[in-house]
């Protein structure tokens, strides 16, 4: 067997034949739920069907990482507590660039973490790509990622309306998500009274606030000129945040993770940041020489400072 195959088979592990197949799935075990029981709402085009690409021209850690591009057709799974369950549950935003999800490095890698630690995880794969994220340019730093966001609306909504089938507290329901998806996180927890689709179930009666978020190396927070990007207004009522960013993320620099911060300090929202020299852009979980790779302990003890996990 070529070497690039045994590579491939071991990236993919147990999704197996599903390699060959366009639309990611989960590993056995898990079942993998529609978001949205009938037509998705402001539906946008994509280039094609969704595909999984196992992804080698920048390896993290050393490792490939799996990009799932054109989703049209947004998903749960359910990833339930592997320890004694907490109550608490996640759901996880990949990032991408709303261009793709890094489906296991910001995805199904958080859920081995999370469920390790006796929280439920939820796996969201939401569209992409997410107008007006389409093309790159400066511009989509100041947009509404809205099919997202309403991705993430209806995720937050299910949860809770699912929350005794799933085992799960629904007032201890947060949200993590990394790049594209650390902005998603922002913009759930700023937007969570304005309603971005018409109700379609007894789901959407729930609220879509999270009750925590963690954000990690976030994108598109601030403006060209460092202020608050106008699409995460900040209030007194914005989820209690927890964020993480490396000084030499080049990608979406610190700045991002600054300005939202100060904003969230302002408002009186209960926030923690972690600042690390060293890191980059888009570790996840994998382990690195360092020490920003000792951000899940930090992460653990704030949800047990906030009361979301016990001590």
């Amino acid at each position: 067997m070529k070497p690039w195959i045994v590579l491939l088979c071991l990236s993919l592990a147990c999704l197996g034949a599903q390699a060959k197949a366009a639309v990611w799935q989960p590993a056995a075990g898990h079942t993998q739920l529609p978001l949205w029981p009938g037509a998705v709402p402001d539906a946008q085009p994509v280039p094609g069907p969704e595909t999984v690409t196992l992804r080698t021209e920048h390896l993290i850690a050393g490792r490939p990482w799996m990009a799932v591009a054109n989703v049209s057709r947004p998903t749960l799974t359910v990833y339930a507590p592997r320890s004694k369950n907490t109550g608490a549950a996640v759901v996880v935003f990949p990032g991408g660039g709303f261009q793709v999800l890094a489906i296991d490095l910001e995805g199904t890698e958080i859920c081995g973490w999370l469920t390790s630690r006796g929280i439920t995880c939820v796996l969201l794969k939401y569209r992409v790509p997410s107008a007006p994220y389409g093309v790159r340019c400066n511009c989509y730093s100041f947009a509404l990622s809205v099919p997202a966001l309403e991705d993430a609306q209806r995720a937050l909504r299910l949860v809770r309306f699912h929350a005794a089938d799933w085992h799960v507290d629904p007032h201890k329901v947060g949200v993590i998500g990394f790049s594209a998806g650390g902005y998603l996180v922002a913009e759930a927890s700023t937007n969570f009274k304005r309603r971005l689709y018409a109700p379609v179930d007894a789901a959407d009666k729930e609220s879509s606030r999270p009750d925590f978020a963690m954000a990690i190396y976030p994108g598109h927070l601030a403006t060209d000129d460092d202020k608050l990007n106008p699409n995460v207004p900040v209030t007194g009522d914005t989820s209690p945040t927890f964020l993480v960013q490396a000084e030499d993320d080049y990608v979406d620099g610190v700045n991002q993770s600054l300005v939202y911060y100060a904003a969230l300090k302002n408002a009186g929202v209960p926030v923690e940041m972690h600042l690390y020299a060293h890191g980059g852009h888009a570790f996840g979980l994998r382990v690195t020489k360092f020490p920003i790779t000792d951000w899940p302990r930090l992460a653990e003890a704030w949800l047990q400072t906030i009361g979301m996990i016990p001590n």
